[in-house]
């Protein structure tokens, strides 16, 4: 961590509740410190943090006791010490300074352990321990549940990806782990759908089974279809399956995809995936958006490899980012070089009544027609 010390205006330092440790302020405290002020007498510089998204604003990391006494006083500048934290968490790096003079009581400790891992599951609990003056093993008791429910819910991005067929290693990429540790997961995968299938085969609905796992409605559907054909999928889902060659959807099936802009009907992919490939196929969508062909393939037994320029790790994991380019040398790039093809591509490109305010002048299809119509020809024919 890199420091340097110089006088700042007060009114440039706020109190951010986000990285402050304790439960508020001690008015006590902050009545002898006016004093002491005002006696003439020099405190430490108190120490602040550059404010992410405000330039020229500081958090305060420690000293918001002196730091309200001097408003109080009407001092302008105080000197402080501004700290470049160099990616370590300001919440813990606050506490450690804050059980200096008095240690946090029980509830301040057990909520700063509980706010510092919410927001990075990777700190463990000797560091968050370290920090707040506490044990491992009390950590490890302030924070067991959310430790459960995020190890649960990376079990559910993995099923999820693993059952649309993304290989091992983009999984861990995706997700951030060692693949070691994705291909240790894959093996409980078996046993994680058990409490869903026993509900369904007890006849609660999809839906209601989704809501009280936390899964969404279409892998909750991957389990209840398994090992039906198309047609009895068709039938389970409520869609009518119109022939070949005249298909009209007037809305979208709002269980599968987000609210997007351009948002096509899961009819319309179901369709498409009934008459042009067979389960376990491989589809894929370059251009996923709402992800409509991913929860569609998941309810109807098809593998999807999808792409999409908005990343979005955290509610949509199994679509890739990625933007295409078109390089002088090489031609379009691709996202990922496999041995494996798709069986069939599923090419909805965006719209741009809709979206063109937010694409850059070189997106497609923004950009001029010769460029859209030679990018199609690199796609279509590389």
């Amino acid at each position: 961590m890199t420091q340097q010390t110089t006088k700042i205006p007060l009114s440039s330092i706020i109190l951010d509740e986000s990285i402050y440790p304790r439960k508020g302020i001690d008015h006590r405290r902050v009545g002898l410190f006016a004093e002491n002020i005002r006696d003439g007498f020099a405190f430490d510089p108190i120490e602040v943090a550059p404010c992410p998204d405000k330039p020229g604003w500081y958090r305060l990391l420690d000293g918001a006791h002196r730091w309200s006494a001097y408003k109080s006083t009407g001092v302008e500048e105080v000197k402080a010490i501004i700290k470049n934290l160099d990616g370590n968490d300001p919440l813990l790096y606050a506490a450690t300074k804050a059980i200096g003079p008095k240690q946090l009581t029980e509830d301040e400790a057990k909520d700063t352990a509980r706010r510092a891992y919410s927001r990075n599951s990777s700190l463990n609990s000797a560091d968050i321990g370290k920090a707040i003056g506490r044990a491992r093993r009390t950590v490890d008791t302030y924070i067991a549940d959310l430790r459960a429910a995020i190890q649960t819910g990376r079990d559910i991005k993995i099923f999820r990806m693993n059952r649309l067929g993304i290989p091992q290693d983009r999984i861990a990429k995706r997700l951030g782990m060692d693949q070691k540790t994705i291909h240790n997961h894959l093996g409980k995968m078996a046993t994680l759908p058990n409490f869903l299938n026993s509900d369904l085969s007890l006849g609660f609905t999809v839906e209601s089974v989704a809501e009280k796992h936390g899964w969404t409605d279409p892998m909750v559907w991957s389990l209840a279809l398994e090992g039906k054909n198309d047609h009895d999928r068709f039938k389970e889902l409520g869609w009518g399956f119109c022939t070949w060659d005249k298909w009209e959807f007037n809305d979208c099936d709002k269980r599968f995809g987000d609210d997007w802009p351009g948002r096509i009907p899961a009819q319309m992919i179901a369709h498409i995936l009934r008459c042009f490939s067979k389960p376990d196929d491989l589809i894929l969508d370059p251009m996923a958006g709402g992800g409509v062909t991913p929860d569609t393939c998941l309810t109807m037994g098809r593998r999807c490899w999808a792409f999409d320029l908005m990343d979005r790790p955290d509610t949509r994991p199994e679509i890739e980012p990625f933007t295409w380019e078109i390089s002088s040398d090489q031609g379009l790039l691709w996202p990922v070089s496999a041995k494996e093809k798709p069986d069939l591509i599923i090419f909805d490109p965006p719209y741009f009544d809709k979206k063109a305010g937010n694409y850059d002048k070189k997106a497609f299809p923004v950009c001029p027609e010769k460029h859209t119509l030679n990018f199609l020809r690199l796609f279509l024919f590389c």
